[in-house]
């Protein structure tokens, strides 16, 4: 019986150094935990956390948990700082003037990229991918028969009709110093007749019921497309960029294998035309943002 014992000890104590050394592996394989991706709660982010989750479940066989209930952006990188979330999409001008403290956002494209990208790594261990391929930025919209009647094109094509139009706008936008519309007045060198402040979303019906001229809208937001508006080119690049990419944890990537490959294809691959009509989709038709999703995938050839 004590030989059957010290064989059973010493078989248990095998098992345990056995398995003490599988768990200092840094990649882990299907089944060997949970991704989380993390979205606030309108239909942009959660279609492209859908994105992620779709891509990482059948390419890689990971088990995904999209958290949706973030309601902003700072509580989005808490989480993430709090490694309650593993995975995001962000907004490089958001980020900038955010959890990166600057005062003033860099207005270079590629230079903001490069600069939350670098500061991320250094300050967070976070990854920022190259981004989606489209931005999220304020934009100025018209009719498309107003931008037909004075062809527009760009903000600057406004300058001579301006005076006698009505702009509307939320109140922030109208408020804000630095990148609002008393700045964007003094870039482009004309101000409108009238200003309507209102609730984001009264401005589109606003421009629909021919209320307002222009309107300050989202730049991916589906209402663009429903109410057939035109975005008028920022020619001067008064809006700060606001590019959407991945962040990720760092660790996280390098502890599951293939996954950084795996969200980099969607690096690129997304331009704003694309995004609206995501959105749209959602938004307009209320299809499931994981069913648009999965669609866009598929049709990419990303997933079968």
């Amino acid at each position: 019986m004590k030989k059957v014992g010290v064989m059973l000890l010493i078989g248990l104590i095998i098992a345990t150094l056995v398995s003490g050394c599988g768990s200092k592996e840094t990649k882990q394989t299907a089944g060997s935990g949970v991704i989380k991706v993390g979205s606030q709660t309108y239909s942009e982010p959660i279609i492209l956390a859908e994105m992620m989750k779709a891509l990482i479940e059948k390419n890689l066989k990971y088990k995904v948990e999209h958290v949706t209930n973030l309601s902003a952006s700072t509580i989005v990188h808490q989480a993430m700082v709090n490694k309650e979330v593993d995975l995001s999409t962000r907004y490089t001008g958001t980020e900038m003037t955010g959890p990166l403290g600057l005062n003033k956002p860099i207005m270079d494209p590629n230079k903001a990229f490069a600069f939350v990208q670098t500061e991320f790594a250094k300050r967070y261990n976070q990854t920022v991918f190259k981004p989606y391929g489209f931005e999220n930025t304020y934009a100025l919209t018209v009719r498309k028969e107003v931008a037909e009647k004075y062809n527009l094109k760009t903000i600057s094509d406004l300058k001579q009709y301006a005076a006698t139009m009505k702009i509307g706008t939320d109140t922030s936008f109208l408020e804000r110093d630095g990148d609002g519309y008393k700045a964007l007045t003094e870039i482009y060198g004309f101000k409108f007749g009238e200003t309507l402040p209102m609730e984001i979303g009264l401005v589109y019906k606003a421009v629909k019921d021919k209320k307002v001229d222009v309107v300050i809208a989202y730049s991916t937001d589906a209402r663009i497309r429903a109410f057939n508006l035109k975005t008028l080119v920022d020619d001067k690049h008064f809006f700060p960029p606001y590019e959407a990419a991945i962040i990720a944890r760092t660790e996280v990537l390098d502890k599951y294998k293939g996954l950084r490959e795996e969200l980099a294809k969607l690096s690129g691959i997304i331009n704003t035309e694309t995004m609206t009509e995501l959105n749209y989709l959602v938004d307009q038709k209320d299809m499931p943002p994981a069913e648009v999703a999965a669609q866009f995938l598929k049709k990419k050839g990303l997933i079968k």
